[in-house]
């Protein structure tokens, strides 16, 4: 494990410019630096003694634009989006210390070990670089050559010039003039998973990545076992989808109410073939249904839409305009809703439990609007019956492989290279 910055390095700014008050910010970051390792340790996102001493070896400031206050460099669930597009999307990020610490976990990383992390930023290649040691590898790839460029020189004045590869390609083809790989992390959002990545990874090694399904991530450690992957971990997180051939574009459709005001449904796959019986939907009557399933207030729900994402046909998510009706009740509903002919229906909730909590329903619009209704509200109850109180496990089948031995208990989802399966153990 390499010594931390000098004190005098560290009073940089990431753009190598001096920061005013250089001893008083080291003081600081190296005080909110064991805060938040402290909070990372008692939330259990740090477990193991090597995590916990790279977060403590880190200066996570010093890879963040230098208008970052040091409040947010540490903070436990602030991402910071250090590059967006023309019309403003992140096109990358450095992501929330909690994600960063869960993957290092999840990754089983030892010394010695190669890493190859795909989606570059420089902060978390240093992490990684800590855990493997200096005999162990860590090669950071990106799309983006500026993001790279960044990354790189970020990493030399750091430090960890010399431990650290970084490369402009594209993850999708693999990594050239690199063997086999010891663990694989990917910081980006993947709708699949590469045949080029899966045959660098070693037999023993860890595949770590925020796995879109349906619309809904999941950030997944998976181990082979045989000829398939098998989930280790999960944890609930959202990336800033991947770029080039791995990029899946959501289709998008409008419905406009009559105001001129707009609702978005984004569908990831399983879209409808017509939706036209969906024109003028908003200007018809709403209907609401009621599940009879309720939840105490600050009890996290997360597995609901994954249950959806899997089990609810024309599942989608929502967005919506201000000046809409579903924007001026903001707080009554969650933006996960699914289209049948010429319905479609959102997740809504209202108070119950003598005010502890609340109930969930679906709120609906369309001449089908009862039959959406249903069909969400029939959802949630299977949830409650089936997935509620345990962690679901996740398979991912290559194509070639034998999918006769999925188990039978398992629901399948269809991707560009193999099918991803989900089972929920019984309660």
């Amino acid at each position: 494990m390499t010594d931390p910055p000098a004190e005098s390095q560290r009073t940089a700014r990431p753009d190598g410019q001096p920061r005013e008050d250089g001893v008083k910010d080291v003081d600081r970051a190296a005080e909110l630096r064991a805060d938040l390792v402290e909070k990372l340790r008692a939330e259990g996102k740090i477990v193991s003694p090597a995590v916990e001493a790279a977060f403590r070896a880190v200066a996570r400031e010093r890879f963040l634009p230098s208008d970052v206050p040091l409040e947010t460099a540490y903070a436990y669930d602030d991402a910071v989006v250090t590059k967006r597009d023309e019309h403003g999307v992140a096109l990358s990020s450095v992501s929330a210390a909690y994600i960063q610490a869960r993957m290092l976990e999840q990754a089983e990383l030892r010394p010695r070990a190669t890493v190859l992390e795909i989606g570059s930023g420089g902060l978390n290649a240093a992490l990684i670089a800590e855990i493997v040691g200096p005999q162990g590898r860590v090669v950071s790839v990106d799309i983006d050559p500026e993001v790279t460029d960044r990354a790189a020189k970020l990493l030399d004045e750091a430090g960890y010039g010399s431990r650290v590869r970084v490369l402009v390609a594209d993850a999708e083809h693999g990594v050239p003039n690199e063997g086999r790989i010891d663990a694989i992390i990917v910081t980006v959002g993947a709708w699949d998973i590469p045949p080029a990545l899966l045959a660098q990874l070693a037999d023993e090694g860890t595949l770590v990545l925020p796995l879109i399904m349906n619309g809904v991530t999941r950030t997944i450690g998976f181990r082979r076992e045989g000829d398939h992957l098998v989930s280790t971990s999960v944890e609930v997180a959202g990336f800033v989808p991947m770029q080039g051939a791995g990029r899946h574009p959501e289709r998008v459709f409008v419905l406009t109410d009559p105001n001129g005001k707009q609702v978005k449904l984004r569908f990831d796959s399983g879209v409808p073939a017509d939706m036209s019986p969906l024109d003028a939907v908003l200007a018809t009557e709403r209907t609401e249904a009621w599940s009879g399933v309720t939840i105490p207030h600050r009890t996290s729900f997360a597995d609901l839409y994954l249950w959806f994402a899997w089990h609810l046909p024309g599942f989608c998510l929502l967005t919506v305009d201000d000046g809409t009706e579903l924007a001026n009740e903001r707080g009554t509903w969650f933006p996960f809703g699914a289209v049948r002919g010429g319905g479609f229906a959102y997740l809504a909730i209202r108070p119950a439990m003598e005010g502890a909590g609340v109930e969930f329903g679906a709120r609906a619009y369309g001449h089908d609007r009862e039959l959406a209704a249903m069909a969400l509200v029939k959802q949630i109850r299977a949830w409650d019956r089936d997935g509620r109180h345990a962690e679901p496990v996740f398979g991912y089948w290559p194509a070639g492989t034998d999918v006769t031995r999925i188990p039978a208990d398992a629901a399948v989802m269809d991707k560009t290279h193999g099918v991803v399966t989900i089972s929920w153990p019984a309660p």
